[in-house]
């Protein structure tokens, strides 16, 4: 079969690799229909994310089930399916209670407790290197999908596969930042970064009875589809102090909410990359400071941004003075997969508008190009294995 395969920082190409096949008997082998670059997956392009040998990429994707394991009891050949990121397994401690992104099964290599560096994680995730599971990903024309019966939902058949595709990680992602701020409704909602999961965390805002709901991003075009898409004010960071910002559109308390969509790769100045080289820190912690100026007392500050090191000089006397809720972590996927596919079939969102590029797959070193490099205004690349 056909592939994007991860070789080393910087090179990921269209790949001819072996076929994948029943391993487990819980494990079906899924026609990947559609799939999606990740930022995250940009992490392991850069070499921050460490990945020493070949992988097939990619951890959102959908498509048919072709063949199923024998124990496979939920599934059928030619179902349709929507697949959440995070492989569970369904019966460990943490599975059964609702703890899915820390499964002690699927990731059996590098489970652990301390969730350190280099070792010590949590769930497997598809196609996010050997410290995560070493799955092969869902940027292939088939991938194999063990714990079938856990995680994989089917998807109605009057539905496109842009209309839900999201489902497998960016819209629970941003679903998940707002429903742990646990909103009453009215609450003003500030999100840094409208990429992907930054835009859907806004969708998630409004749905859940925001008042007023920022958009921060240093990229104008990127401001201008979070405005178009869903109606937000918005913050360029070079144009203006965002924190005072937001301040002045709160009566000077600052947001009820902070969202951090951004993570470590965000934009960095010169001192900050010496800084950064000096404590041997990965990236930068300056939006999870922005976060931190930006809530008002007592406020909440959701991390939906991957962070990989520690860093020096962390805020926590103003975690502390202001009384901050801080949550953080890999999105929940299936403590919420089956609300939000009845949310998208009752067309109370819509997911797909988002969308700049849809790309065969065989452009796929173009597609990682232009969404890195963030040329030709894109925001989020759909790939498609047979096309």
């Amino acid at each position: 079969m056909r592939a994007a395969v991860f070789h080393k920082p910087g090179d990921i190409s269209y790949d001819t690799v072996d076929d994948p096949r029943i391993e487990e008997a819980g494990d079906v082998i899924l026609r990947v229909t559609s799939t999606a670059i990740c930022g995250s997956d940009l992490h392991i392009l850069s070499g921050a994310v460490p990945q020493s040998q070949d992988m097939i990429m990619g951890h959102e994707f959908m498509g048919i089930v072709e063949e199923i394991g024998p124990s496979v009891k939920n599934l059928k050949k030619g179902d349709r399916v929507v697949v959440p990121f995070p492989i569970a397994c369904g019966h460990c401690f943490f599975c059964t209670h609702n703890a899915s992104p820390a499964c002690e099964n699927s990731n059996y290599k590098h489970y652990g407790p301390a969730g350190d560096l280099l070792d010590s994680k949590g769930a497997a995730l598809f196609g996010y290197t050997d410290l995560y599971g070493g799955y092969s990903g869902g940027q292939a024309e088939y991938v194999r999908v063990p714990y079938a019966d856990v995680s994989p939902r089917i998807v109605p058949d009057n539905m496109t596969d842009e209309q839900v595709l999201f489902l497998t990680d960016i819209f629970p992602t941003g679903w998940s930042a707002i429903d742990w701020a646990q909103m009453k409704g009215g609450e003003v909602v500030a999100i840094f970064g409208s990429g992907p999961v930054g835009l859907m965390a806004q969708k998630a805002a409004w749905i859940n009875g925001a008042s007023r709901v920022i958009a921060i991003d240093p990229l104008n075009y990127r401001l201008v589809k979070a405005k178009q898409v869903n109606k937000v004010d918005t913050i360029n960071p070079h144009e203006v102090d965002a924190i005072e910002a937001i301040r002045e559109m709160t009566g000077g308390r600052g947001a009820d909410v902070c969202v951090d969509a951004v993570g470590f790769e965000a934009e960095r100045s010169f001192f900050d990359k010496v800084k950064a080289t000096m404590n041997f820190e990965k990236g930068t912690d300056k939006v999870i400071e922005a976060c931190f100026k930006a809530v008002r007392r007592m406020g909440t500050v959701s991390i939906m941004g991957v962070y990989g090191s520690p860093y020096d000089n962390f805020p926590v006397h103003r975690m502390f003075d202001k009384g901050i809720t801080i949550r953080q972590g890999q999105a929940p996927v299936l403590n919420y997969i089956d609300h939000l596919i009845e949310l998208v079939k009752d067309e109370k969102v819509v997911l797909n508008d988002i969308i700049t590029h849809k790309l065969p797959l065989s452009q796929v070193s173009h597609a990682y190009d232009i969404f890195d490099k963030k040329e030709e205004d894109c925001v989020k690349v759909v790939l498609k294995p047979w096309e």
